[in-house]
């Protein structure tokens, strides 16, 4: 999450001193939640699909794989630019952008007729998620100013009930035998008129290009080679670990169903619905059981539930125990990324924000890149031994959650990059 772009467009969105804001805090809230859930609804809406656009195309695991990574290709390039624009154009523009040609190119995946044709498209797809997620969750701080409280945990859970939402209704019409176009055109359509009418209420931007970033967020300047602590380092191994777990049931888990276990199209869906539903109501109560907790047993009680949840659905290698074990990875690392980020921005020796830059870049990488290669050890190994690479991801979080201890006793301070 480019840090730098995120404290311009705080005081950018802020606007001067004494002008008129027009949006009350409540009312942008309220947008800013419906941009996550449609953002969460329209990636969903791709995941119970990719069957069947694997099928049309007649592509191979590892061919499919490859073309996921297109994906994470246009995220990554997406990015850096889309952190340049914010200071520039402000937040409010850039999520309104975002959110309707995210919807655009949701269509495209289905007009492919070729696997080249389906890498360029979900690359286009990728940068416009990628865009998107800086964006909103640039605003989504600015909206957590105004609260003077944390409130990024709420929006994503919004996230995760738009992606439960969008699982459940691919799942509903891949079952009625409705055929990926005409599915994708009715979401993009409901969704570039509900991403219009809540970006309207987002709180207006004030560009500025006087202002400059605070120096105990920005990255630092110097020269010299970035040596981040071992605790920052574990710490990114960790939100590495939890995010490639997240990539790799979002894309995969259909696929095991339908081919590897031999489900119908529409009960393959159940697998991502359980993980998005289980997901979601962890997020709901992360906060309280952290609390009760603390951090590293909460982490690591998470990273054991995806390995012996997930480990087990795949011994047994029946439809329910396998859906049952999704549900697990979505319980196990539903709170996850929030602890990271929290425990990463606490390390002395290093700047906030060059701490979350690093842990967020390497947890991003996970996401963006886990699921492309799990393809390619599955082309090799089978979908089934390729799925274990998660249940290993969930002993290393293990392994590693004590790193996360807290140094001393602070008090809690938002988080502005979204986990």
């Amino acid at each position: 999450m480019p840090v730098d772009a995120i404290a311009l467009d705080q005081h950018a969105a802020m606007g001067p001193p004494g002008q008129d804001r027009g949006v009350p805090p409540r009312t942008a809230r309220a947008a800013v939640t419906a941009i996550f859930f449609l953002n969460g609804f329209i990636l969903s809406s791709w995941v119970p699909r990719i069957p069947a656009i694997k099928d049309d195309l007649d592509l191979s695991e590892g061919r499919l794989g490859l073309a996921l990574l297109g994906t994470a290709v246009g995220a990554l390039l997406a990015m850096p630019v889309t952190g340049w624009l914010l200071p520039r154009v402000g937040s409010r523009v850039m999520t309104t952008i975002g959110v309707m040609l995210l919807a655009i190119f949701l269509i495209g995946p289905a007009l492919a007729g070729s696997w080249t044709a389906l890498t360029l498209m979900l690359m286009l797809f990728g940068a416009a998620n990628g865009a998107l997620d800086v964006s909103m969750n640039a605003h989504g701080v600015v909206v957590e100013r105004r609260y003077r409280r944390p409130i990024l945990t709420a929006f994503r859970a919004a996230f995760s009930l738009g992606g439960l939402a969008g699982a459940a209704v691919g799942g509903l019409f891949a079952g009625l035998g409705i055929r990926p176009l005409p599915h994708f055109s009715t979401v993009a359509v409901v969704c570039i008129v509900a991403g219009f009418l809540a970006s309207r209420r987002l709180l207006p931007g004030h560009v500025d290009r006087r202002v400059r970033p605070d120096p105990e967020t920005a990255m630092p300047k110097s020269r010299a080679p970035f040596r981040p602590p071992g605790r920052i380092v574990a710490a990114g191994i960790v939100a590495l670990a939890c995010l490639l777990g997240e990539g790799a049931v979002a894309d995969w888990s259909t696929v095991y169903l339908d081919e590897t276990l031999g489900t119908s199209e529409g009960l393959a869906a159940a697998g991502f619905v359980a993980f998005s539903l289980a997901m979601t109501l962890v997020r709901l109560r992360g906060d309280r059981l952290t609390a009760a907790w603390g951090p590293v047993v909460f982490v690591r009680r998470g990273g054991a539930l995806v390995a012996l949840g997930l480990g087990l659905g795949l011994v047994i290698r029946e439809p329910w125990a396998a859906i049952a074990g999704f549900g697990a990875v979505g319980a196990g690392l539903a709170g996850i990324f929030p602890v990271v980020l929290s425990a990463a921005g606490r390390v002395e020796g290093i700047a906030t924000g060059a701490a979350l830059a690093f842990v967020s870049t390497l947890g991003y990488t996970g996401f963006l890149v886990g699921p492309p290669a799990i393809g390619l050890v599955a082309e090799v190994v089978g979908l089934e031994v390729a799925l274990g690479i998660v249940v290993a991801m969930g002993i290393l979080i293990v392994l590693l959650a004590g790193s996360l201890a807290p140094a001393e006793a602070l008090d809690a301070q938002p988080v502005a990059v979204e986990g």
